[in-house]
């Protein structure tokens, strides 16, 4: 952690929270003297991250939130959390979506900020098993004065199933769907990423049905922010040899970022301003 006397809160707290994760466990005398920075500061820190509830304080410094595997939190509280990492994320995979293919967006909020940034893409056709993408695509795509779709707008495929927590349509009705279509690019959401357990969620149904779509595209792009990194939930569906790309954001600390690009074929870390990094183990 050194040069880190001008981070941003932040980047600051992401490292934090990377050490947590990797240590199991810090003390605040131990990140002020690493991040050069006071007490204070790092308290606050702790505070900030603590209301997220990515670590839970404990005396003299944090440990990580140890939760269920089969904790599934729902859409509205996910939505709050990294919204600057989901933006940035999803600029920079949109410019993966060519004009006139067939995509597929699994449900989540990483992918909702994502279908926000595909509406200005035209003729696409859109296979989703999230209700909260289909209505980003025909919110921003009104018909046109005769009542016909306007030039461009995309067309939006979206499978029945029984909802989740996080408001994802999946089961047999949503695989039944997904096995009979083919798509050039998913982008996929998850709830975990690991190099043991590979791509995981709390949701025994939702498994498969990431599955479903993953053998239905000709491409897979995980979108997740760094937090979910090192995170395992009950089921998991796909190892990191069957993700094509990963697009993740700054927050990864240097660490982090080289054992993503030991293990995946594709890694591509989004800021502000674009594109920070391209890497992976094919590259």
């Amino acid at each position: 952690m050194s040069d880190t006397q001008n981070l941003l809160a932040e980047q600051r707290r992401a490292l934090i929270l990377d050490e947590v994760r990797r240590r199991g466990g810090v003390r605040v005398n131990e990140l002020t003297r690493r991040l050069s920075v006071s007490d204070m500061t790092v308290r606050r820190d702790l505070d900030a991250l603590a209301r997220q509830g990515l670590v839970e304080k404990v005396h003299g410094g944090a440990v990580p939130v140890a939760e269920p595997a089969t904790h599934e939190p729902g859409f509205e509280a996910k939505s709050t959390l990294e919204p600057g990492a989901k933006e940035d994320i999803a600029r920079a995979a949109a410019a993966m979506a060519a004009p006139g293919s067939a995509i597929a967006l699994s449900g989540g909020t990483t992918t909702y900020a994502l279908a926000q940034q595909l509406v200005e893409v035209p003729d696409l056709t859109v296979v989703t098993n999230s209700v909260r993408v289909a209505d980003v695509f025909h919110a921003a795509q009104p018909p046109g004065p005769s009542g016909a779709a306007r030039p461009g707008a995309a067309t939006v495929v979206l499978t029945g199933g029984v909802r989740t927590p996080s408001d994802a349509l999946v089961g047999p009705v949503a695989d039944r769907a997904i096995a009979s279509l083919h798509f050039d690019v998913l982008f996929l959401g998850v709830h975990g990423i690991s190099v043991e357990a590979g791509l995981s969620t709390p949701n025994l149904a939702e498994a498969e049905t990431n599955r479903r779509l993953m053998r239905s595209a000709r491409r897979v792009v995980v979108v997740a922010d760094h937090t979910k990194w090192g995170t395992v939930g009950l089921s998991s569906f796909a190892g990191l040899d069957e993700v094509d790309t990963l697009v993740t954001d700054r927050g990864v600390s240097a660490a982090v970022r080289a054992e993503m690009a030991e293990h995946l074929p594709g890694l591509v870390v989004a800021g502000p301003g674009g594109v920070v990094e391209e890497s992976g183990a094919d590259g």
